[in-house]
């Protein structure tokens, strides 16, 4: 039970598992984003001894992904001692369909003055589960495990996890783990039925003050609707200890 298999050292070929929301032939965006990080992390392991943590990844969504083989290339734009930005690009049959670019940061001590206003929200436990099968199609939403309370039109209060190994036999860090999942962040809380509306993401930006622990992510989740097409779903990030980071989504608007 995989969402990706390597074939190569940068080839990997996609599993049944990675199928699409919008449509369930094409892969969901969310493990090709972790597989994403992922890469970026292995290749950060392989050129130095030291360890710089991975704090913010913006994906650009330049198109769709059959579930097939896809490669994956990382390049370093800014190397550094305690910072470095580096570039990844996912591509199919040699058409780009993922660009990335990530900041690495070196970790410091400031636990005497760490802190955050963001709210908590529900705790796992008092949450019901979610069949979102029910609501999307695709292998992916039927992979995950999901908990939540709707808040408001719009607005939604979830956790989710999935078991599924990110690549067949590799360990992978809590960080890739969350982000095989954080894209499903822009339907949890649809402001429209899916079957009239379609607001598929452009992109994922996340950004990360802690570092995830445990294999539930949880998610307090707005989704705006603009006049003219364009749309936004923003979601602050926990983990058991608390909020730990934010992901935004833009979204193209469409009737269906």
């Amino acid at each position: 039970m995989f969402y990706f298999e390597r074939l190569g050292p940068s080839s990997f070929r996609a599993s049944e598992h990675v199928g699409g929301a919008w449509n369930p032939a094409e892969q969901h965006i969310a493990p090709a984003l972790g597989l994403i990080a992922h890469a970026i992390e292995r290749d950060h392991a392989a050129r130095r001894d030291d360890r710089l943590r991975l704090v913010r990844l913006s994906y650009d969504i330049l198109g769709t992904l059959p579930i097939d083989v896809v490669e994956v290339e990382v390049s370093v734009l800014r190397p550094g001692r305690t910072i470095e930005l580096v570039e990844a690009r996912l591509a199919h049959g040699g058409r780009t369909a993922v660009v990335a670019r990530a900041w690495l940061l070196q970790a410091f001590d400031t636990g005497a003055f760490a802190g955050t206003a963001f709210p908590a929200i529900p705790s796992l436990e008092s949450m019901a589960p979610w069949q979102v099968g029910e609501t999307w199609p695709g292998g992916f939403v039927r992979s995950v495990d999901v908990r939540r309370t709707p808040l408001a039109k719009g607005r939604a209060a979830s956790w989710v996890r999935s078991d599924l190994a990110l690549v067949a036999g590799e360990a992978v860090s809590t960080i890739a783990q969350a982000l095989t999942i954080v894209d499903i962040a822009n339907g949890l809380a649809p402001r429209e039925a899916v079957n009239a509306v379609a607001f598929p993401n452009v992109d994922l930006t996340v950004h990360l003050f802690a570092e995830p622990q445990g294999p539930w992510l949880g998610f307090d989740t707005t989704v705006s609707f603009g006049t003219e097409g364009i749309g936004l779903t923003n979601s602050t990030l926990h983990d058991r200890t608390g909020p730990i980071g934010v992901v935004s989504q833009c979204l193209t608007i469409r009737a269906r």
